[in-house]
């Protein structure tokens, strides 16, 4: 594999439901949002207004039972069990860390696996999905980098994951929050899988699909920043980016995209993706803590300098080891000054609590099993932007 194209030419909901057609000839409902789903059914001769009660019962009601959809005639019904299903990935493994966090190893239809993390807190529940199987973006501070990368994943296993969670912590889909926050920060580079990432993002806030907030929904992005620009005109959605360096001659060591899209590029798409919205938005820039690279306060003054007078939070991230990695985490001590030195400067900081780190589950040590069909690492590949 010589090249990776960020964005396909078939339409992103037929693409996420006819992908694993080999699999099975039926296709998946979870990858369809409304507008593909109500375009489905016109093409089969439904009335589009079916698409949106399949949508309810799916979402609202957690139902995957064709048959249990009581206000659908039998015929259609028949009709739906015949081309369509709702189907989930397949349990590997569940591990509970000591801190609440859970991990699901979830096989794919094509026979890989990958990771989803649940987070409960207080006043939240965080589901951490993933987007694609791997990762080429080479973060070299990332353990699912280092794994290589071997294909992106279709909407209906992006969402799949979500309700799979969902009914596995019990949740009545119509009033429990348990989760209360989706953010694309597991394995692969969301903005790298557009064309799938989006439908599955219109799933979530749509009222019939999960409904959440477009608070609650965030897309974590190591700096695509084409692609930046398309979500802020496609989805009004959270964004984190991945800055982890305050100048270009650092980050370009351990982020790679950095050498295609600059921190001066990155910034001005941040600041596009802000501009003419609620004065709440902000951009949340996350930057992990590596010991004797990126933690002396000179950065974290050059990185005040850099962040000043835009709508920004930083999240410090103290660094998840994983085998045969050369980095550290930074000492705490350390860290505690690096946030000092930001918030002196007006930088809105805080320190991530690290989650689910006894089980693997912690910020950049997901892996689950790629099989990759690419060694190269992504200063080889040149990035096609369609």
């Amino acid at each position: 594999m010589s090249e990776i194209d960020i964005a396909v030419s078939e339409p992103a909901g037929a693409a996420g439901a006819r992908a694993d057609a080999a699999v099975s000839p039926r296709m998946n409902l979870f990858g369809l949002d409304r507008a593909g789903l109500r375009a489905e059914f016109e093409r089969r001769g439904e009335k589009p207004f079916r698409a949106d009660q399949i949508m309810h019962w799916i979402y609202r009601r957690g139902v995957d039972d064709f048959a249990a959809m009581t206000n659908i005639g039998k015929d259609l019904r028949a009709r739906l069990s015949e081309h369509f299903e709702i189907r989930l990935p397949e349990l590997v493994a569940e591990q509970l860390s000591k801190d609440g966090t859970r991990k699901w190893v979830l096989r794919l239809p094509q026979g890989q696996a990958i990771e989803t993390v649940y987070i409960p807190e207080d006043d939240r529940g965080t589901l951490c999905i993933s987007s694609q199987v791997g990762c080429a973006m080479d973060c070299t501070f990332c353990s699912t980098a280092q794994q290589g990368f071997s294909r992106n994943m279709n909407t209906a296993e992006i969402i799949a994951q979500v309700w799979f969670a969902a009914k596995t912590l019990g949740c009545n889909f119509q009033t429990d929050r348990k989760i209360s926050n989706v953010v694309f920060m597991g394995m692969g580079e969301p903005l790298a899988n557009y064309n799938a990432v989006l439908p599955a993002i219109n799933i979530l806030l749509d009222e019939s699909g999960f409904g959440l907030s477009k608070r609650r929904v965030t897309v974590s992005t190591s700096g695509l920043v084409p692609f930046m620009d398309r979500l802020r005109g496609d989805v009004d959605t959270a964004l984190a980016v991945s800055l982890h360096a305050p100048n270009d001659a650092l980050r370009s060591q351990i982020v790679p995209i950095n050498r295609k899209y600059p921190i001066s590029e990155l910034l001005a798409a941040c600041r596009r993706y802000t501009d003419g919205k609620d004065r709440k938005a902000h951009i949340i820039y996350e930057y992990v803590m590596l010991d004797g690279v990126n933690d002396q306060p000179e950065h974290a003054r050059e990185l005040a300098r850099l962040l000043g007078g835009m709508p920004a939070k930083v999240n410090l991230i103290p660094f998840n080891p994983f085998p045969n990695t050369e980095f550290r985490r930074s000492p705490e001590p350390r860290i505690r000054a690096f946030a000092e030195i930001l918030r002196s400067k007006r930088v809105l900081t805080m320190i991530r609590k690290t989650r689910g780190d006894d089980i693997d589950a912690a910020c950049g040590q997901l892996v689950g099993r790629v099989e990759s069909r690419q060694k190269q690492r992504l200063r080889d590949i040149p990035i096609k932007v369609a």
